[in-house]
């Protein structure tokens, strides 16, 4: 088994993660040979969080052009983590 760093590679924090965190949902960008199986015990581990459900998306680069050079943006799988109710990861709040 991975360690669970190796897992999870950091938090999304954006507007939208925000809005879901209402619902008691956390986005966390992983590793993209990751299984759902994973990714909840890694968060149960680090954060010591009962974990609900864990949905995973595959996110694609997107390509850029900046002053004639063209690339694109690396791609990433995100986990959309829900929690048990009356959980909540306490390093994530923002005060």
């Amino acid at each position: 088994m991975k360690e669970p760093t190796q897992v999870i590679l950091k938090p999304i924090i954006t507007e939208k993660s925000m809005l879901v965190k209402e619902q008691g949902k956390y986005l966390f960008a992983v590793d993209p040979r990751a299984t759902k199986v994973e990714i909840a015990q890694a968060i149960e581990k680090l954060f010591s969080v009962s974990v609900e459900a864990v949905n995973t998306v595959q996110v694609r680069g997107k390509k850029r052009q900046l002053r004639g050079f063209r690339g694109s943006t690396s791609s990433f799988k995100k986990a959309y983590i829900t929690l048990t109710k009356g959980s909540h990861i306490e390093e994530l709040e923002v005060k």
